[in-house]
């Protein structure tokens, strides 16, 4: 059983926030000066000007979430009722519900063991004829083995989409993530590691789609063509909906780009710190640390422990908010969930997913935590610990 820590209560740690830590107020100010808050203004081109080189992609079209882009990958991929697509039930229900919207059925595999990477072993055994894509969800900034995904799929004609909410700046053998399959998704709510408050961006490979999707996003509508001198009328030409990011939220994110190295700097120095302040009392006291999969290159979203019993990582959370510090469970797994259930999954199905469910514990992770910080929560957990 887990000991209670008993240090002086101090000043309440985040687990997570977004700072400015550039140019962000000036870019705001700029666009309330200007009277032009709409989406697609020029802090939002840039945002995905800069984006497109992040990423090495043919498109990057901002949006007001992660969710909505998926969402558009599902209008791109043309899914719709009687159609199946695969992916891991560990993950957020987005992943699930942008599929679920066209009337197509989540097929839910379980992830890997230590690094909660699709199963791809499993991935190969859910394929049946009504399959039409499969979702790798990259969590915590990692990766599956993604030429062996990127192989699966070709072999079985399937689309590849990444679900890279929590990935940017995480790659695979050099390659970023989010770049590999037909179509990415990325995150910038408040969680991730570079954020506007909400939004996301769908990453598209091919110039056909890009150019759609740039559709999609506008209502379905050719504005950008119109305001180009492209087309001589605005009017309806495809499905859509309103996706697009507005400029106040494109301004501070365009700050964030700007000092993204600086950010994914300081939040490897935190990730590093806790590492080797708890690696050795983690192994001593059997809690689990994340795995990173060969050939990536993490990204520093997330340091989670895996405590040896639900009720040890209830108590360690509840301990270390009495503490001041705000750590964090995770996903309930899709196929344990209510709609799961509805599908016809039960609680037993996945077992990898659900013992990552009961056990993880995600410790405060963002760029303005202080040093001091730092050492009070590993100081914090060592006590807890012992």
């Amino acid at each position: 059983m887990l000991k209670a820590a008993h240090t002086p209560k101090a000043g309440t740690i985040q687990f997570s926030r977004t700072d400015p830590v550039g140019n962000e107020a000036r870019y705001v100010a700029d666009v309330l000066q200007s009277g032009a808050l709409a989406g697609d203004g020029r802090f939002g081109q840039a945002c995905e000007t800069a984006l497109r080189h992040l990423f090495a992609v043919n498109h990057a079209v901002l949006t007001t979430s992660c969710t909505h882009a998926l969402e558009m990958a599902a209008i791109l991929l043309g899914c719709g009722p009687g159609d199946e697509v695969v992916m891991p039930s560990f993950t957020f229900v987005s992943t699930a519900n942008a599929f679920v919207l066209r009337g197509a059925r989540p097929v839910f595999v379980d992830v890997a063991p230590y690094t909660l990477q699709l199963d791809l072993d499993a991935v190969e055994r859910a394929i049946t004829p009504k399959t039409r894509a499969v979702v790798a969800v990259h969590y915590a900034g990692n990766s599956c083995d993604m030429y062996r995904l990127m192989d699966i799929c070709q072999r079985h004609g399937l689309t590849l989409i990444e679900d890279a909410a929590q990935a940017i700046g995480g790659r695979f053998d050099g390659k970023p993530l989010g770049s590999f399959g037909r179509f990415g998704a990325v995150s910038f709510h408040s969680t991730k590691n570079l954020g506007c408050g909400e939004g996301g961006a769908l990453l598209v490979n091919d110039p056909v789609d890009g150019a759609r999707a740039v559709l999609i996003r506008d209502k379905g509508t050719n504005r950008q063509a119109f305001f180009a001198g492209e087309a001589d009328k605005y009017s309806w030409v495809d499905i859509g909906s309103s996706y697009a990011l507005s400029e106040l939220q494109a301004a501070f994110l365009l700050g964030q780009l700007e000092q993204f190295d600086r950010i994914q700097t300081r939040r490897h120095q935190i990730v590093d710190a806790y590492g080797g302040g708890l690696a050795a009392l983690c192994q001593a006291k059997s809690v689990g640390l994340l795995a990173r999969p060969e050939r990536n290159a993490g990204n520093a979203h997330m340091f989670p422990l895996f405590l040896p019993t639900q009720v040890d990582r209830d108590a360690a959370i509840a301990t270390l908010r009495a503490e001041g510090i705000h750590a964090q469970f995770h996903y309930v797994p899709l196929h344990a969930s209510k709609m799961g259930a509805a599908l016809g999954y039960r609680a037993g199905d996945f077992p990898v997913s659900e013992q990552a469910s009961q056990t993880i514990m995600r410790l405060p992770l963002h760029n303005t935590l202080s040093d001091a910080d730092i050492h009070r929560v590993i100081e914090t957990v060592h006590r807890l610990l012992q």
